[in-house]
């Protein structure tokens, strides 16, 4: 056909396409070794934390506990009110930074290891092994008919899944509302509308998000896979397949040599993509879908191993160190670049500056209010009196007791109560009154300090300005 002839018009068989790819069910192959161990260990050790934190008491209450209702953060001997929102800031500040920093090093460790997601659809796949087998049996399952022994099989599964779904979001609600009251209401099922709410809301999108969505979760719903590509680089560690050593890929018999049968070292056993918890190749490529759990490193060096041929066909590894051909103290070298050390200094930074803070944090605030009822009057001994409301807000866990002083104006005494009790970690207004001579000051406003020293000895003192009106 000549170049230029126009182009033939094709005919229409109604199919246009589509968008999205069909969902196809992964029956992920359970991988063992090194990573798949480390990864066994991160989960545990992450629902130990999460499970087991709310059951911790410090100083006869929960150990952390974001009271909803009495508006406090209780975290061990920290008490943070509303006014705190700024540590708050800084925390997800830290966390942000923390996450750029590990994922410029090495990628998509938290994906792999840490993320809620993959924790839970790697807990519900161990109880689903478990219960129907590994992926030979239960592809098996799933293409046999429905009959007594698939119902049950079947049922005792989602029974498991949905137990741990609820349970996970009663320990949700653990942390908002004092688990002592969450037993109470338990034992009469007389749960509040908001505690039954979040529980089974929590429950249902765990049962929902690690039973049925799993990778389409990471695949599609997660932002992190999208913009991951903006926070690597080219001495970024990632789970790589080495093309030179395995292509052309191709079955042979154990102890052959690859070499005189025209091979690399793959035996394209496809064991590394039955292995993969988002169904992805990892010998096209690095992509998207990945989420870093190596499990195919694990498989590979099982099947190297088997074949003896040496390790690392599919290795952490970076595009700088595949295209040079680094040796690992070699790339190991490259971690440390201008980038990691700018996240590092930044980083450390933020997180020393705010531990200093909480460290020399004073434990108490105090609002002074006037008395805009009356701004001045005069007492029957000629003075001018000027009344006050102060707000004390007590974060310490222990009890204190304050002298109230103010200074500003020659002569200004407290007229009032001059000493307040407040208990720990709470909240305690007190009405009191300024004194001073008419000539004192100018008339009108005069700036005034009042200083609140704590009388037990813990070195508690803060200055709050206001305004003495004079007539």
């Amino acid at each position: 056909m000549s170049a230029n002839a126009p182009e033939q018009p094709q005919p229409d068989n109604g199919d246009t396409g589509s968008l999205y790819e069909k969902h196809k069910t992964i029956h992920a192959r359970t991988a063992h070794g090194r990573f798949a161990n480390w990864r066994i260990f991160l989960v545990l050790f992450t629902q130990l934390l999460f499970y087991g934190t709310p059951w911790l008491m410090w100083n006869d209450r929960q150990a952390v506990l974001f009271h909803l209702v009495e508006r406090k953060f209780y975290i061990f001997g920290l008490v943070l009110w509303p006014q705190d929102v700024f540590y708050l800031a800084i925390l997800l500040i830290i966390s942000a930074y923390g996450l750029f920093l590990v994922t410029a090093v090495a990628g998509r460790l938290f994906c792999g290891y840490a993320c809620p997601q993959t924790v839970y659809t790697e807990v519900f796949m161990w109880i689903e092994n478990w219960i129907e087998g590994d992926r030979p049996a239960r592809m098996k399952l799933e293409k046999a008919p429905m009959d007594a022994r698939k119902l049950r099989i079947k049922a005792t599964k989602h029974a498991l899944w949905l137990i741990l779904s609820v349970f996970t979001g009663f320990t949700l609600v653990g942390y908002f509302t004092p688990m002592s009251e969450l037993l109470t209401e338990l034992k009469t099922f007389s749960f509040g509308p908001w505690e039954t709410f979040w529980t089974f809301f929590y429950g249902g999108f765990t049962y929902m998000m690690a039973g049925f969505m799993r990778e389409q979760v990471c695949k599609y719903m997660c932002p992190y896979a999208r913009f991951q590509s903006v926070m690597f680089d080219p001495d970024t560690l990632i789970i790589t397949y080495d093309p030179e050593r395995g292509e052309p890929r191709g079955t042979r018999k154990k102890g052959a040599d690859p070499k005189a049968l025209g091979l690399g070292e793959c035996v394209d056993c496809g064991i590394c993509v039955q292995v993969c918890p988002t169904g992805i190749d990892i010998r096209n490529g690095l992509q998207y879908e990945c989420i870093g759990c190596a499990a195919c490193i694990d498989a590979c060096d099982e099947v190297m191993d088997k074949v003896n041929y040496p390790r690392g066909l599919i290795r952490y590894s970076t595009e700088n160190a595949m295209a040079r051909h680094l040796t690992k103290k070699e790339i190991l070298g490259h971690v440390v670049r201008p980038r990691i050390l700018l996240y590092s200094v930044i980083l450390a930074a933020i997180t020393l500056t705010t531990a200093w803070f909480i460290a020399h944090r004073i434990p108490l605030k105090v609002d002074v209010i006037r008395d805009r009822g009356a701004l001045a009057r005069e007492t029957d001994m000629g003075l001018i009196e000027n009344t006050f409301t102060l707000r004390f807000m007590n974060t310490d866990e222990q009890a204190h007791r304050y002298r109230i002083k103010a200074t500003g104006l020659d002569g200004l005494e407290v007229g009032g109560a001059a000493e307040v009790d407040v208990p720990a970690a709470t909240t305690t207004s007190l009405m009191t009154s300024l004194q001073v001579q008419p000539d004192a000051g100018k008339k009108g406003s005069n700036p005034i300090i009042f200083e609140i020293e704590a009388m037990d000895g813990s070195n508690i003192r803060i200055r709050e300005k206001a305004v003495f009106m004079l007539p």
